[in-house]
């Protein structure tokens, strides 16, 4: 199974599907896929991103990183899986695996892969062999600060400790009156 063709969906605020099926080599790296994936949707391909290996609840699993970030932490049992070393026919245990890849922590681009056939001939690149709907600019999803704090800076300013009603969830009943009593030299 030397071409392997995934259709990558991506994650929109848009009530259309926007996704491509790529076809690439069983033996390439996470990282060509990565920039396969963002060529195909026109991202620039700056920021840092992660594959996760999924299951058909699309839950998060095992993490491919574009980049080792364990700084040669000793507690870790196992050296991290980052994109470039990462060969894509090790991680396929179902023959429609998915992934889940996460592009640009700060605006939270999400795109779903799945494995969704093969094909006899080996890619020398990987290929775009279907494109459906316009995909946004890589810039049009707010970073996620901005929702929290209004571009003008006066009242709509939302305090992050205060849940919608207004409570302080670190609230926790402390009173300075509760201590009046206490003596920590009698202890």
């Amino acid at each position: 199974m030397p071409g392997l063709k995934f259709r990558v969906l991506l994650d929109s605020e848009k009530k259309e599907e926007i996704f491509r099926d790529i076809l690439i080599s069983d033996t390439d790296n996470f990282e060509s896929l990565y920039h396969a994936i963002l060529k195909s949707f026109n991202f620039n391909g700056d920021q840092m991103a992660s594959f996760y290996v999924s299951n058909d609840d699309w839950d998060k699993g095992h993490e491919i990183n574009l980049m080792d970030m364990t700084y040669d932490d000793d507690s870790l049992d196992a050296p991290a899986a980052t994109m470039k070393n990462a060969i894509i026919k090790d991680f396929l245990e179902e023959p429609d695996q998915k992934f889940i890849l996460v592009y640009d922590f700060m605006r939270m681009w999400i795109f779903l892969v799945e494995l969704i056939g093969f094909d006899r001939k080996e890619p020398e690149a990987p290929e775009m062999l279907l494109s459906m709907g316009n995909a946004p600019t890589e810039d049009s999803r707010k970073i996620m600060d901005d929702e929290l704090f209004a571009a003008n800076g006066d009242e709509n300013l939302i305090d992050e400790d205060e849940d919608d009603l207004g409570l302080d969830e670190f609230d926790d009943d402390y009173s300075e009156d509760d201590l009046t009593d206490f003596n920590e030299y009698e202890y």
